[in-house]
């Protein structure tokens, strides 16, 4: 297949813009399979990395108790995290591999730790249950967004607005409608939007190590994948958050 039929370029193909990096379809076409292996299992470590820390806290140093007596403490780490999601979304290219994942699974630790508060509100079946749930759907859509030729910018757009839309509808019902009817609507319509962006995310991942500008494969493959393995990370995250909510059977 020549660069010119590649669905994951859109206007200059990256043969014609870094001739050097990918030399051929084929070359590309093991890049992907290598960097998106790559994104799964650290997504997959990642993972088990934040339910180990909050099933810890929770276990081990009594959350509720833990988090009522070091509030400054929970305030700090969501700073934290918005630092490290900034940070490696505008500088992981330009960060060596290492600090990247670094970064990364301290990011993966501080959302166990701020994610220990599931614990609390929900009973531990429940918990299983949206988890299962999740990574049934997420697996799906990602799958599509690997294998499938058709280009999802416009999904990845509509996703992107819709995830600004919920955002903006939390906000206002937590502080002035308290409808419970307006946070059921906006949790199902999380679940559309997570879904989508998680396809549109994986394919966003291709299209970005094959524009890649590296000196060399191995090194953009390093680097995109932090990147993308963070990327669906949130998504896994959120889609996960969501369903929670939707069943919502709390203690």
């Amino acid at each position: 297949m020549a660069f010119n039929d590649n669905p994951y370029s859109q206007q200059q193909q990256p043969q014609e813009l870094f001739p050097s990096l990918w030399g051929s379809q084929e070359d590309l076409d093991r890049g992907l399979s290598s960097c998106l292996a790559r994104v799964f299992m650290r997504m997959f470590a990642a993972l088990l990395v934040t339910a180990g820390v909050a099933f810890g806290i929770n276990y081990y140093l009594n959350g509720v108790d833990f988090w009522e007596n070091n509030f400054p403490i929970f305030i700090g780490i969501i700073v934290v995290q918005f630092v490290i999601v900034l940070t490696l979304s505008f500088g992981v290219m330009k960060m060596s591999p290492v600090v990247s994942n670094i970064m990364f699974f301290i990011y993966a630790a501080s959302m166990g730790a701020t994610l220990s508060i599931v614990f609390i509100a929900y009973e531990l079946g429940t918990i299983f249950q949206a988890f299962a749930i999740s990574a049934l759907m997420f697996g799906a859509m990602a799958i599509y967004g690997t294998i499938t030729r058709r280009d999802l910018t416009r999904i990845g757009s509509l996703c992107f607005m819709g995830l600004i839309g919920i955002i903006l509808a939390s906000i206002l019902n937590m502080l002035f409608f308290r409808s419970d009817m307006m946070a059921i609507i906006v949790n199902y319509i999380g679940v559309l939007v997570f879904v989508g962006l998680t396809a549109y995310d994986t394919q966003r991942i291709k299209r970005m190590l094959a524009e890649a500008n590296e000196a060399n494969q191995e090194e953009a493959i390093k680097k995109i994948s932090v990147m993308g393995a963070l990327i669906l990370y949130l998504d896994f995250i959120n889609l996960f958050l969501k369903i929670l909510a939707i069943l919502g059977r709390r203690k």
